[in-house]
């Protein structure tokens, strides 16, 4: 298992050896302490899991500091994840992880929640093209017609039409880290990745 928790800086882009400029986002990700190893025999399952961030002591309950102190740290973590480990990987409680676990060139899966939009129509939220704007036409960004009227006398469920878009958790897979940069904690990833600066990310591997 190769994961870690990370939070989105935003995005720049650098030069290839080609000289070609690639667009990356800058996720500055761990160090992540090890808080607890789940295992097959006492939880029915292996997994490990980890934390990132530092809560304020006036914010973290005794409960929270107390599962910490188990892993040897004086403070609560602010987002904690578990992640499944494979045959062989053993982890300690208190064991440190940062983006050495992965290199230049690795594939990764990033998961983020996405910029909330609030309440849109269906030309942003579904890209629909429209109905004439000029003239004065009165429903020139109308979803148009619901469905037939008499059979079966009701909106099908899945229409598209206006509502709340974006904050949902979304996935991106085959992500490629163009560079680590160990000493500032940096992983520059290809492309971009879901939420908004600041945000939480879960990388893995895969």
């Amino acid at each position: 298992m190769a994961a870690l928790i990370g939070r989105k800086i935003g995005m720049t882009r650098i030069f290839d050896d080609a000289g070609a400029a690639v667009p990356v986002t800058v996720v500055e990700a761990g160090p992540c302490p090890v808080i607890q190893v789940k295992t097959s025999e006492r939880d029915g399952y292996k997994a490990v899991q980890l934390g990132f961030g530092q809560q304020k002591a006036t914010r973290a309950s005794k409960a929270e500091l107390g599962h910490a102190v188990l892993a040897g740290l004086e403070f609560a973590p602010r987002v904690l994840r578990e992640f499944k480990i494979g045959e062989g990987e053993s982890y300690e409680p208190g064991q440190q992880l940062t983006v050495d676990v992965f290199a230049a060139g690795d594939s990764v899966k990033i998961t983020g929640t996405s910029k909330g939009r609030g309440f849109q129509g269906v030309v942003k939220r579904y890209g629909f093209a429209g109905r004439p704007a000029s003239h004065g036409h009165p429903m020139s960004r109308n979803p148009g017609s619901l469905g037939p009227g008499t059979d079966p006398s009701r909106v099908i469920k899945g229409k598209k039409l206006p509502g709340r878009m974006g904050g949902h958790r979304v996935t991106v897979r085959n992500l490629e880290i163009v560079k680590v940069d160990a000493d500032r904690n940096l992983l520059f990833v290809k492309g971009a990745l879901p939420g908004s600066r600041n945000s939480t990310l879960f990388i893995a591997r895969g």
